[in-house]
């Protein structure tokens, strides 16, 4: 005999046990996908916390406890010492010189480019993008040689010059490429309309296209600039003064005798050379995000 599930005055029955509920597909998406960024944030903040906590932890307890476990006291002493044995703070102004001439130079030579390429166009612009584009794909190694011979003879070689030129040369394709995809994006009607207005391309280029372009500007000299601050391979080939070495160069010097290293000082010197380029990326991101999608969505 058939029985109705519920009573005849039509409450529930409280004896069926309760019924689960199946988690839907787009809860456990959710799920999964938290756990995710979660597992990567651990990932990429962790070893940033454990630089800052080791580059104040005192030196005997460092080599005595276990490097990764809390430090037992907070101490300055890591900061002072990699001051005073190594040239920390020209090598830091060393850096932001080269930093910002490569990041100065590559916007300048990235947006005129694309402006030639994809607003004013002319015969072979193609050609022109294709090549630019190829030098994505060309490693840096195959140019140290000639660069070298060629500063040689023209006499600027150990100078900041010799860093900067190959620097902004090697990342102008990816700056091009970005500059190309948003230039894309602003509206032809726009152009011409100028252009009926009685506009020169010098008068476009500095009333439209370079006050819209400055999230992209951003985006260009971050992604770019922290491959510049960390550049080891042109500034170790090319500067051979002691009084022009970057950071990356100076932090060889906290390596003594026998290989031994004070790592305590070591990471104290990394920590204060990451923090300042962390920071400016902090504020920034909301630009330099916007810049990457204006250019992805439409390039």
């Amino acid at each position: 005999m058939h029985r109705s599930p519920l009573p005849a005055d039509g409450s529930r029955d409280r004896t069926a046990p309760p019924r689960r509920r199946r988690p839907s597909p787009l809860r456990i998406s959710t799920v999964v996908s938290r756990v995710l960024i979660a597992a990567v944030l651990v990932v990429q903040v962790y070893p940033f916390l454990w630089l800052l906590q080791t580059s104040l932890r005192d030196r005997q307890d460092f080599a005595s406890a276990n490097p990764f476990s809390l430090p037992a006291q907070l101490t300055f002493d890591n900061v002072v010492r990699a001051i005073e044995q190594g040239d920390l703070l020209r090598n830091i102004l060393n850096s932001l010189l080269i930093t910002g001439g490569a990041c100065l130079l590559l916007v300048v030579c990235g947006m005129a480019g694309a402006y030639a390429i994809a607003v004013l166009g002319f015969r072979f612009s193609g050609l022109a993008k294709g090549l630019f584009l190829l030098g994505i794909v060309v490693p840096v190694q195959v140019a140290l040689v000639p660069l070298f011979i060629d500063y040689s003879r023209l006499g600027i070689l150990d100078t900041r010059a010799a860093v900067i030129i190959p620097l902004a040369g090697f990342a102008l394709p990816m700056a091009l490429y970005l500059f190309l995809s948003f230039y894309s994006y602003i509206p032809r009607e726009l152009y011409e309309a100028a252009t009926l207005d009685g506009a020169g391309p010098y008068r476009i280029f500095a009333r439209i296209t370079l006050p819209m372009s400055w999230n992209t500007v951003v985006t260009v000299v971050m992604v770019n600039a922290i491959f510049i601050w960390n550049d080891f391979i042109f500034a170790n080939t090319f500067l051979l003064s002691e009084e022009l070495k970057t950071i990356p160069l100076g932090l060889q010097n906290y390596i003594g005798a026998m290989g031994n290293t004070d790592w305590t000082a070591t990471f104290a010197a990394v920590s204060i050379t990451v923090t300042p380029l962390l920071l400016v990326f902090l504020v920034l991101n909301r630009a330099m995000i916007y810049g990457l999608e204006s250019g992805a969505s439409k390039g």
